[in-house]
């Protein structure tokens, strides 16, 4: 799909804003390469880093992102849509995302779904998409298992349990109120990043990634023998992300596993998901799916593919970056005068 031409001034009407910090700099480099003045919102610690950059047109420093809501009535004045990414929520909160006033690219309602791991489950089971067997209170644990703090992220928040007893023992100093309690499943970690457009209602599968995570993916060089002693706890914080084509006869059933997600949000929330969004997965020896959880937005795994990727390559002409194809989603609803459709 080639760009649409768009006029100066028109193009120059809207600006392209987001929090200096996940994806920023994919973001506002994307929406630069599709004509747009941007707008990074960076606390004072970050100015520096932003100010580096050409494409970033304005930086609006703040002291702290919960500081947000008081520049809001500056981004809307020069009539700025907002990109979310992770650290909205993470830093500004659930009910601050809510609340925003400033055009916001995204459905707001699929926040409320996101955040609660056990509705997440729901809408996964709902769309037919495997998921791993989930412990509930009471439930005897057959099997190792992964327990998960609700709104954890990057892999904090999270521990390992082989069997019942280690759980029990482990569970007593867990801080978290809120957590489940999932199958571990034996695999590769791979996360699917897509993007579903409202205008054509098609969706496109970007890139994929894989997580490295420390310490579980280095214990793995470690003969499990020798492991044996060590007093190591496995940690599955992300500090990395490398890039994955997978296999050509699983594309197929990624496809369809994206295009359930999508169709089934629409039955459960008003207008459904739309954008980026990322399942996150494993893939078994056997060479079956299981999904973990589903982030619904850009995730920063697509970091590694500012200069596009071998999937977005197939779709497109250029060097099309999952913040670029936002920038390009924007644009195309200007043209066609349906910028209510994709705004919340």
């Amino acid at each position: 799909m080639a760009a649409p031409n768009l006029s100066a001034n028109r193009r120059k009407a809207f600006k392209i804003a987001t929090l200096g910090s996940h994806t920023a700099l994919q973001i506002l480099k994307g929406a630069h390469d599709e004509g747009f003045q941007t707008i990074c919102v960076a606390t004072s610690n970050r100015v520096s880093l932003y100010s580096r950059f050409k494409f970033i047109d304005q930086i609006i420093e703040i002291t702290k992102f919960s500081d947000f809501p008081k520049i809001e009535n500056q981004l809307i004045f020069q009539n700025a849509i907002i990109i979310p990414h992770g650290s909205f929520v993470a830093y500004l909160g659930l009910g601050k995302n809510k609340k925003m006033k400033v055009a916001y690219f995204g459905n707001k309602k699929v926040l409320d779904w996101e955040s609660d791991r056990l509705k997440q489950r729901q809408w996964l089971q709902i769309a037919t998409v495997p998921v791993p067997k989930r412990f509930k209170k009471g439930d005897k644990i057959d099997r190792p298992v992964i327990v998960k703090a609700y709104g954890a992220a990057g892999g904090y928040g999270y521990f390992f349990a082989k069997n019942q007893k280690e759980f029990d023992t482990r569970i007593k100093n867990f801080k978290a109120r809120e957590f489940i309690v999932q199958e571990y499943v034996i695999g590769v970690p791979l996360y699917i990043h897509y993007f579903y457009s409202p205008l054509t209602k098609t969706l496109e599968i970007l890139s994929i990634d894989k997580r490295y995570e420390t310490n579980v993916d280095s214990l793995g060089r470690i003969p499990s023998q020798n492991q044996q002693g060590l007093g190591i706890e496995p940690s599955f914080v992300v500090v990395g992300n490398s890039p994955l084509a997978l296999r050509e006869s699983l594309l197929s059933e990624a496809f369809e596993m994206g295009e359930r997600v999508v169709s089934t949000s629409k039955d459960l929330m008003d207008g459904g998901i739309w954008g980026p969004f990322c399942l996150e997965t494993i893939i078994t020896p056997e060479q079956k799916f299981s999904i973990i959880e589903i982030s619904c937005r850009i995730v920063a795994g697509t970091n590694l593919f500012v200069n596009g990727s071998p999937y977005a390559s197939l779709y497109y002409d250029k060097e099309v970056s999952t913040g670029r194809r936002i920038a390009m989603e924007i644009k195309e609803a200007i043209r066609t005068n349906k910028l209510k459709k994709i705004l919340n």
